[in-house]
């Protein structure tokens, strides 16, 4: 089985907008600022932009309100070809607790993580159709950390699920992961050391 480039599909459906003349609507789900850096730079020029921030999965409250911070900061400050907007999503923790129960030894990267990136992402699909957005996807395939793979698949289904369109992305292409760190240095960014719950924060510290 041939493995896909999501940078190239990606591509393909931003050349058939321009071929159109259509400048559609994404919700880009975003994990942190950081990671969203890029992913505003380069999408905007292609796409109307609502940043939705839904991630319960973030320990503790403070550290969650920080983050939401740093991105609404982020897109106060950036210069955008078309707009941006931020809308948040419910923080309930308890969800994401009840999502990953009996999960919590997992290693990082393993089952738990599958099922917070279901959770975050079926969230972004239901809020892209109430929206009524063409198109949704999320920051996370940027990090190297992150399976590309496995996050395009879930948000493939979930499209599916809600009749909605799933953005396909490989963010870390074309030296994205690159250009985000340069960007974060750029706006004084807080870059956390773990991705976000509590068993990425202890893992860190070990």
């Amino acid at each position: 089985m041939n493995k896909i480039n999501y940078q190239n599909e990606l591509d393909k459906i931003i050349e058939k907008n321009i071929s159109e003349g259509k400048i559609p609507s994404l919700l880009l789900h975003a994990c942190c600022a950081p990671c969203s850096s890029y992913c505003l730079e380069y999408l905007s020029r292609y796409f109307n932009i609502t940043v939705f921030y839904y991630n319960p999965n973030i320990s503790l409250k403070e550290e969650y309100e920080y983050r939401l911070n740093e991105e609404k900061r982020l897109i106060s400050l950036m210069d955008f070809v078309n707009p941006v907007r931020i809308i948040e999503g419910e923080y309930k923790p308890k969800n994401f607790y009840d999502a990953v129960k009996g999960l919590e030894d997992e290693p990082e990267g393993g089952k738990r993580c599958v099922k917070c990136f279901r959770l975050r992402l079926e969230a972004s699909a239901q809020k892209a159709k109430e929206l009524g957005a063409d198109y949704f996807t999320t920051t996370l395939t940027i990090s190297p950390l992150k399976n590309a793979g496995l996050l395009n698949n879930i948000g493939a289904q979930y499209a599916e699920k809600y009749g909605v369109n799933w953005l396909y992305s490989d963010f870390k292409k074309k030296e994205g992961y690159k250009r985000s760190i340069a960007l974060s240095r750029e706006y004084s960014l807080y870059r956390q050391n773990y991705c976000g719950c509590i068993f990425s924060k202890n893992a860190a510290q070990k």
